[in-house]
């Protein structure tokens, strides 16, 4: 009887499962399925908490709509009526001591006309004159291989890129947009260029994609809890193991074995690694394969949750949060007013406010080493600064992701590349899956994970 064992009860590892496990009922199949988790509860990064009326994402927040409402997993889970979107407001970058909104006009801060770009507040009348470049600046020498921090300044110059551009869109890639590639982050800047001869007209054509104007994210009633419990439930022919974490990887006549921290050992014939890179590459003695690994790299992240009892009306009105532009003034880089964005996050209709502090702020080295509470303290200076808001939190929920937020670098595709040509041939049976390499969004890690799943059965077939 041929074995599977996924490692990791993230999206990816789940995802996986779950289409294994629909395999072996449906094909009447006497291979066994084994999920380990190391951690008490399935999930990965998403972790749905209750607490004072409040449900609070300690880790992913949403689902990006455009991805998922087209995709099976949401029907075959039965979660269909449980959907809700987000409240659609307008976005802010705190600089100067106030905030500042982010033009409506624009894509991750990059202007979708001229209009857009004359409008903007966050930019001085030089700088915007320098950014008229890309209407007349040729690509001569760009591919989507290059950076795209390199490429937009190219183009727009350094004033726009630095003021507007980067803190929203370094904001959702997590890292220096001088290390990530056009191609990994955003593609269509590249094409756009290519087709209309300016990034500007390429977006201003294309507004029915990105301006649509409604909801462009998705969660569930309960909370994205409700995702991960819903795969569980139907994960009926597999064997779950929680608080088991793996430990090592070793070869065992054609097959593998693999020893957990609680000394229990399963041999498998395929092993699915959701795990991340760096707990994944201390599965193996393997010099070569460490040196790949070490190629990828990971960034931090705390988030800080604070419920108050206070109406969210307090809040400006057309707003769902705001981005850092620097970082004097704030020790947070970003902060999501959740109780306006998603309504069925306070029952009563309290703010809820969430606050991200990441390892690219140079306030993160001491940040880290900090108390729950003197985090909580840092939080609340944090929201006197930018809201106002001088009242006693209600509800808090600090999480700390350390060395678990996946930074795709310019030399990421060709890393993973290496490491499956590298697990092909040495070690055939061990696939890898999840963020850490082929996409950091819900809907990439469910589609990378089922993915895995039917290359597997096609092997065992």
């Amino acid at each position: 009887m041929k074995t599977i064992l996924v490692i990791g009860g993230g999206a990816a590892g789940l995802s996986a499962m779950y289409e294994l496990n629909k395999w072996k009922k449906e094909n009447q199949s006497d291979i066994r399925l084994v999920l380990a988790e190391a951690s008490s509860q399935l999930g990965g990064k998403i972790r749905t908490v209750k607490e004072g009326g409040f449900v609070i994402e300690a880790g992913a927040d949403s689902i990006v709509a455009r991805k998922a409402i087209d995709k099976n997993f949401i029907k075959d889970l039965g979660l269909e009526e449980e959907i809700v979107y987000n409240a659609v407001g307008r976005s802010f970058i705190f600089v100067d001591g106030e905030l500042k909104l982010i033009p409506a006009d624009s894509v991750y801060g990059i202007p979708a006309s001229i209009e857009s770009l004359a409008k903007s507040t966050l930019i001085s009348a030089e700088g915007k004159v320098e950014a008229l470049k890309d209407f007349y600046t040729k690509n001569e020498s760009f591919t989507k291989k290059d950076s795209i921090g390199d490429f937009l300044e190219y183009f727009f110059g350094k004033e726009l890129v630095e003021k507007q551009i980067a803190p929203v869109l370094s904001g959702v890639y997590s890292g220096n947009l001088s290390d990530l590639t056009i191609g990994d982050v955003l593609p269509q800047v590249f094409d756009y260029k290519e087709k209309y001869g300016s990034i500007i007209k390429g977006f201003e054509e294309n507004k029915k994609i990105w301006l649509s104007g409604g909801s462009k994210f998705i969660s569930f009633k309960g909370g994205l809890g409700a995702l991960i419990e819903a795969y569980e439930e139907h994960l009926d022919s597999t064997e779950i193991f929680k608080n088991t974490k793996a430990t090592r990887i070793e070869k065992a006549a054609g097959r593998y074995q693999v020893v957990f921290s609680n000394d229990e050992i399963i041999e498998a014939d395929h092993i699915v690694l959701s795990i991340p890179h760096n707990a994944a590459e201390d599965l193996f003695m393997d010099e070569e394969l460490e040196k790949e690994f070490a190629n990828l790299k990971n960034s931090s992240l705390i988030s800080v949750y604070v419920g108050f009892e206070i109406p969210d009306s307090k809040l400006p009105s057309d707003g769902t949060g705001f981005i850092t532009a620097n970082t004097d003034e704030l020790s947070c880089n970003a902060c999501t007013w959740t109780s306006r964005k998603w309504k069925h996050t306070s029952q009563s209709g309290n703010l809820l406010v969430r606050l991200f502090y990441k390892s690219s702020h140079p306030a993160y080295a001491s940040l880290k080493e900090m108390s729950d509470a003197d985090l909580l303290q840092t939080a609340l200076n944090d929201i006197v600064k930018s809201l106002g808001i001088t009242a006693e939190p209600a509800a808090y929920e600090v999480t700390k992701w350390s060395e678990s937020m996946p930074n795709y670098l310019i030399t990421h595709p060709q890393t993973v590349t290496a490491l499956e040509t590298k697990l092909a041939k040495d070690y055939p049976g061990i696939w890898l899956a999840g963020c850490s390499y082929y996409g950091v969004g819900i809907p990439d890690c469910l589609e990378n994970g089922a993915n895995t799943a039917k290359k597997i059965i096609e092997n065992i077939k």
